[in-house]
């Protein structure tokens, strides 16, 4: 790669941060209005197509039959024995970015172009104004600066050209989407429904959404998408463009338009804040081949690098105006941050329905929007959370045997039980306590101060867990279940990768970083709209929140330029 040497070729109109979910959106909002954009990716080049190696591949034709040695195993201790090498190649291997923790939390990241869009679970829930008003209703964190009519145009611009599957529901929960249709439910999962929604007024077993294609629309085949074909190999990147990534949808449409320029192998250092502009000028970048910083320069500067890593960036962007990290005047920059609680799970099995089999595979499922604390607090926990559900019925075969009974058994297995596993998404509480911060010694190869952890569950999610144990239980015995198992992984905190906050919005420049337009309060030139920004978590999976946040303050930076505000 040519590191250009002169300060012109180093200028841009906007720089964007990071080229996942958040990061894509951005490049594709500035791309499409004429901004001179600059993509900084820290990772490697992934190319839609070209570079998913294990894609649509059958067990057969991997290596080990999808398993990975112990040897490359060890490489990868965040991921530890689920590593697969259906997409272990888009996994960060141990020591490229090491990191501190004072109490045990997971932190799985993405270090290639795309980042973790390749990779995510593709549930798109919209937030309600229950989510939005929670903090303002119980006092927990600080008041949204904005509420759902704000970002509801938003949503649809964003679910529009993503494309999103699912029904119209009509609740007030949770907001009906722009959908194509749904992927069919299952018949235990049809059964499930039908009893919960006859039995219960509070409850609403509804199809998942997602962002999925099953009747593309003229703005996805101009994309070059095409309609999902229910493989279930949705993590190792799909060809067909059949699910929303940067990489098959938002990196290349602004590629396209020529205003963007892509520049992976590139690990952001800080943020350049010029004291007598009072403003950012630009970013420093430190070549990840090379090792030598480079800076680059814009009007305005989109910080989408992932929760922790904005964090990061954020404090190490230090002057003498921003001792403490960039906009860090109220001290909060790096706490209140917070996470999903996904601990908890309940499987259960039907004795019944012997003669129903599902055809195909689905990535799809049902999902129960959060039922608790809604309109009133009516249980001793705050929040609440929403429940996942996926169904299988597999093929058995009994192994405690030996000989040709065994071989026989093993070549003519038989349809086993319906099964349904229910998987909680807890609200977390931002507290003060739950933070990160950069170590004062430690440093990784790039020089760059590691990043300390200190972070815990609280009282609220172990109640949070027992109440999904004892609702869906109840559930399941109502919907005629002969049995189930209620579980908890004990997990770490980060587990279920929806990391947030410690770069909040707010409606004060005292106990938040960002305003209503994802501002820093006190350098209105820089933008945060990944999960940092997060002032409250929700119960929803958050990466639509995330786009329509990012398109939202995208499309009002370019406003402000055009005024000559920014």
């Amino acid at each position: 790669m040519n590191i250009q040497t002169s300060k012109s070729d180093r200028t841009y109109d906007a720089i964007v941060i990071g080229s996942g979910i958040t990061g894509g959106w951005a490049a594709k909002e500035f791309a499409d209005k004429g901004i001179n954009t600059l993509v900084l990716e820290r990772g490697r080049d992934v190319e839609h197509q070209k570079d998913y190696p294990t894609a649509s591949k059958p067990p057969w034709e991997l290596e080990y039959r999808g398993a990975v040695s112990a040897k490359r195993k060890a490489e990868y201790s965040y991921v530890g024995k689920f590593a697969r090498a259906e997409n272990v190649h888009f996994r960060l291997k141990d020591g490229e970015q090491p990191i501190v923790t004072e109490k045990p939390f997971r932190w799985v990241r993405g270090y290639h172009v795309g980042g973790k869009s390749l990779l995510w679970a593709r549930k798109t829930q919209r937030w309600s104004e229950f989510d939005f008003e929670g903090p303002a209703r119980d006092g927990y964190a600080v008041d949204w600066p904005i509420r759902y009519k704000d970002l509801e145009p938003w949503y649809d611009h964003v679910e529009k050209f993503i494309g999103v599957v699912g029904n119209r529901d009509n609740l007030d929960i949770l907001p009906d989407s722009i959908v194509q249709p749904a992927f069919e439910l299952s018949h235990i999962e049809k059964h499930f429904q039908s009893e919960i929604m006859r039995q219960y007024k509070d409850r609403h077993v509804i199809s998942s959404r997602m962002a999925h294609l099953t009747d593309p629309q003229q703005i996805h085949k101009d994309q070059g998408r095409y309609r999902c074909m229910h493989q279930k190999m949705c993590n190792r990147g799909c060809v067909f463009g059949g699910y929303f990534s940067s990489n098959a949808s938002t990196l290349p449409w602004a590629a396209k338009t020529g205003n963007m320029t892509l520049r992976p192998h590139s690990v952001v250092h800080s943020i350049i804040y010029d004291e007598q502009k009072g403003k950012a000028t630009g970013v420093r970048v430190i070549d990840a081949n090379t090792h030598e910083m480079i800076e680059y320069y814009a009007r305005v500067i989109f910080l989408n690098a992932s929760t922790f890593n904005s964090n990061a960036i954020l404090l190490n962007s230090t002057s003498a105006r921003f001792p403490n990290g960039l906009g860090n005047d109220s001290g909060v920059l790096g706490k209140y941050v917070a996470w999903h609680n996904t601990r908890a799970r309940v499987t259960g099995w039907h004795k019944g329905f012997k003669d129903k089999k599902t055809l195909g595979k689905t990535p799809g499922g049902t999902y129960i929007p959060r039922f608790r604390n809604v309109h009133k607090q009516d249980t001793d926990f705050l929040r609440g959370y929403s429940v996942t559900i996926h169904s299988s019925r597999d093929l058995e075969a009994d192994k405690n045997v030996i000989g040709s009974e065994l071989t026989e058994n093993i070549l003519n297995p038989h349809l086993g039980d319906w099964e349904i596993r229910m998987l909680m998404t807890g609200e977390t509480i931002p507290i003060e306590e739950n933070h990160v911060r950069l170590h004062e010694e430690k440093t990784d190869k790039y020089g760059i101060p590691q990043i300390v952890f200190s972070c815990d569950w609280q009282e609220n999610d172990m109640k949070q867990l027992a109440d999904f144990h004892q609702q869906c239980g109840e559930m399941l015995d109502k919907a005629g279940f002969a049995d189930f198992k209620a579980t908890d992984s004990g997990r770490p905190p980060g587990s279920d990768v929806h990391e947030m906050g410690g770069v909040r919005m707010g409606r004060s420049e005292k106990t938040s970083i960002l305003n209503e337009w994802n501002q820093v309060h006190q350098c209105k030139n820089v933008f945060v709209t990944d999960g940092s920004c997060m002032t409250s978590t929700g119960t929803q999976n958050p990466s639509l929140t995330f786009m329509a946040l990012t398109a939202r303050a995208a499309n009002y930076a370019v406003e402000e330029m055009k005024r000559q505000n920014l």
